[in-house]
């Protein structure tokens, strides 16, 4: 019997290869963290994402705040009136759409620099601080009337601040902001589109564009005015110099924003259906300015939203209606002017108009009621924080002095309307 060395083939191997070295193989196992080993970082990571979520919660509320009461007065009158078929009514989404509109625009203009390059030629035509400050003033009157009182605020407020600023004439800047404030408020009342809640109360009684000036033309020029003789009056005929600074715009941009501007301004005018708008200024911006779209105010059409939600319940509530309508019965002028300073113009226009057909009166309070308290509009707010933020330390002297002229305005106004 043969045997086979160390050395040979066997027929089961295939020759020329030689055999494989016995190797030891070992197995790693990685074992998974115990639950209770992960509980830790788990923990951890939700606290961090929680007190992210805090901290933007915080500083929306701040910013927003008239958004965040709107929301909760929406949502307690869900405990009276269930969600149902009917929400669907209480919203005006022409109303929504004339604004998306209209702000998205506003924006890109503001982006290129628009208007604060045309309000800057403007001003340096002037020499004195009496004339600038007219001028700095007029402009956001002017510009209320054409990008809405809360969009002027924001473009020519910066404008005011720069030119005393720059020339040393610090001591009027409560003075000049607090009349840019009630010029935004009061300019915005002549033209459908100048306030929110003109708009609202526009579309809501269909309202024609003459009547709706007719209106609104005797206050507007009481208020042209009482703003003329507090500048001639408060601000010293002084010597003002403004510094040198270029800007450039971008004529095409400027064409085509303007085109979509006065797109917007023919769907608030009736003279185009407002879906339309939607077709056309959203996607136009999404490929010329981005930017634009997302500097939109957004959480003044959530405002809409949840006040559309409050105000269409509270007109569900028999005892709310019969209340509401008994006051405006007594005096609509007076009743929506004073409700403005407790919640707002916006808001008083959108809930005060359930309960009555008395348009006109309605429209002349919650515009006037614009002046008064800091939370009267929206645009005060605005005004106030930009103030602060630029002058830190000053809000209480700033709010007295908000306060005398305020409601100095209001109560002259109101006298005047109720005579007239």
């Amino acid at each position: 019997m043969k045997t086979h060395s160390s050395g040979d083939v066997t027929p089961g191997e295939t020759r020329g290869r030689a055999r494989r070295p016995e190797t030891t193989h070992y197995r790693v196992r990685f074992r998974r963290p115990s639950a209770a080993a992960a509980i830790p970082s788990v923990w951890a990571r939700g606290g961090v994402l929680a007190e992210e979520v805090w901290r933007w919660a915080e500083t929306f509320a701040k910013k927003n705040t008239v958004t965040v009461i709107a929301f909760f007065a929406a949502l307690l009158t869900t405990l009276a009136v269930p969600v149902d078929r009917q929400y669907l009514g209480y919203f005006d989404f022409k109303t929504l759409t004339c604004l998306f509109c209209v702000l998205a625009v506003v924006c890109a203009l503001r982006d290129i620099n628009f208007f604060y390059m045309l309000a800057r030629k403007v001003v340096r035509i002037f020499k004195n601080a009496r004339i600038s400050v007219l001028a700095l003033v007029y402009i956001t009157f002017i510009g209320s009337m054409l990008i809405a009182n809360d969009m002027a605020l924001l473009t020519f407020l910066p404008l005011g601040y720069l030119v005393l600023h720059s020339t040393g004439k610090e001591k009027y800047m409560a003075f000049t902001f607090i009349m840019q404030n009630i010029a935004a408020n009061l300019g915005g009342m002549l033209t459908p589109f100048g306030n929110p809640q003109n708009l609202y109360l526009y579309t809501k009684f269909s309202i024609p564009n003459g009547e709706f000036m007719g209106i609104m033309a005797p206050p507007f020029a009481l208020a042209v005015l009482m703003i003329t003789v507090c500048c001639l009056v408060f601000v010293k005929a002084e010597p003002l110099e403004v510094g040198d600074e270029a800007f450039t715009v971008d004529p095409k941009r400027t064409i085509l924003y303007l085109a979509l501007f006065a797109l917007a301004i023919a769907i608030v005018f009736r003279g185009i259906p407002y879906w339309i708008g939607l077709l056309v200024i959203p996607p136009v911006l999404f490929m010329a300015d981005r930017k634009a779209l997302r500097e939109v105010d957004y959480p003044l059409l959530l405002t809409f939203v949840f006040f559309f939600i409050f105000s269409g319940n509270m007109g569900r509530i028999g005892a709310v209606r019969h209340f509401f309508s008994g006051l405006l019965d007594k005096n609509t002028l007076v009743f929506s002017a004073l409700s403005c300073q407790c919640i707002s113009n916006v808001p008083s226009a959108i809930l005060l108009s359930q309960f009555t057909g008395n348009y006109a009166d309605l429209l002349r309070g919650v515009n006037v009621g614009g002046v008064g308290t800091l939370i009267a509009s929206l645009a005060s707010l605005i005004t106030f924080r930009e103030y602060v933020k630029r002058n830190p330390g000053k809000a209480g002297k700033y709010i007295a002095e908000f306060s005398a002229f305020n409601f100095s305005f209001l109560a002259v106004l109101l006298v005047f309307l109720s005579v007239v």
